[in-house]
């Protein structure tokens, strides 16, 4: 019999750099894990790391086909720590993750930040901002992305780039803002910054209020530094200092 094993087929991931830093413990530590991610975020600004506000947000739904729930990914971008109320992100209500969250109203998010080997980690009912918050961050936008959130059906098939760039013309003229979503270069879209627009009926944002945060450290040998923050998800304190349970992890 011969002891031949045959060579994996797939790629072979075998090379690694360690983690260096300072670790994290307990007196590092806030009462509200949301008041420490603040300052872990604002470190991380200072240490330019890229877009530390990227987020990994997850939700979960039944499958159309087998009723299963699945899980689906993608990245976006968070717009507001607040910590009262949670984290903001925006939108359009009808793409995969809006649908998905009007029959789940729960997701987790996850940021990695790979300059300074930290993680932090959200789970949490999400609900949605008033259309008042919504304006208001709507307005912040440039004319070009306002634009763009009115003309592109997120998550449904479009054949072509030039279909969706068709779309977006359209939608220009319909708001009476020829150019300025910039497709005829840059400069066409200036004239129209202070053009006031109403956010779509179908767009804006969601806010996260966390019951379970997990903030991790790289170090050495795996030997990984993690906390994770619990409370009771139903309760309404979410800043209440009293109400987050603290333990420490085993990498």
């Amino acid at each position: 019999m011969s002891d031949f094993v045959p060579p994996p087929t797939g790629t072979q991931i075998t090379s690694h750099n360690q983690y260096d830093t300072a670790g994290l413990s307990s007196s590092d530590l806030l009462p509200s894990p949301l008041a420490l991610f603040q300052r872990w975020f604002e470190s991380a600004q200072g240490q330019n790391v890229h877009e530390p506000e990227a987020m990994l947000l997850s939700t979960v739904a039944s499958s159309p086909t087998d009723g299963t729930p699945r899980p689906s990914s993608r990245v976006v971008l968070l717009k507001e720590i607040h910590p009262k109320e949670g984290l903001t992100f925006y939108t359009n209500y009808t793409s995969r993750k809006g649908r998905e969250l009007q029959q789940n109203p729960h997701a987790a998010a996850t940021f990695y930040w790979r300059e300074t080997s930290q993680s932090v980690r959200f789970c949490g009912r999400v609900r949605r901002v008033e259309k008042v918050e919504s304006q208001k961050y709507f307005d912040s936008r440039p004319v070009g992305s306002r634009v763009g959130a009115h003309a592109s059906p997120q998550s449904t098939r479009v054949g072509s780039r030039e279909e969706l760039e068709e779309m977006v013309r359209a939608k220009e003229h319909e708001l009476g803002v020829p150019g300025a979503a910039g497709l005829e270069g840059k400069e066409a879209g200036k004239k129209w910054e202070d053009k006031k627009l109403e956010v779509p009926e179908y767009w804006g944002g969601y806010r996260i209020e966390p019951y379970e945060v997990e903030f991790w450290c790289g170090r050495p040998n795996r030997l990984h530094d993690r906390f994770r923050y619990t409370r009771d998800e139903n309760s309404k304190k979410l800043a209440g200092e009293d109400e987050w349970v603290v333990e420490r992890l085993a990498p």
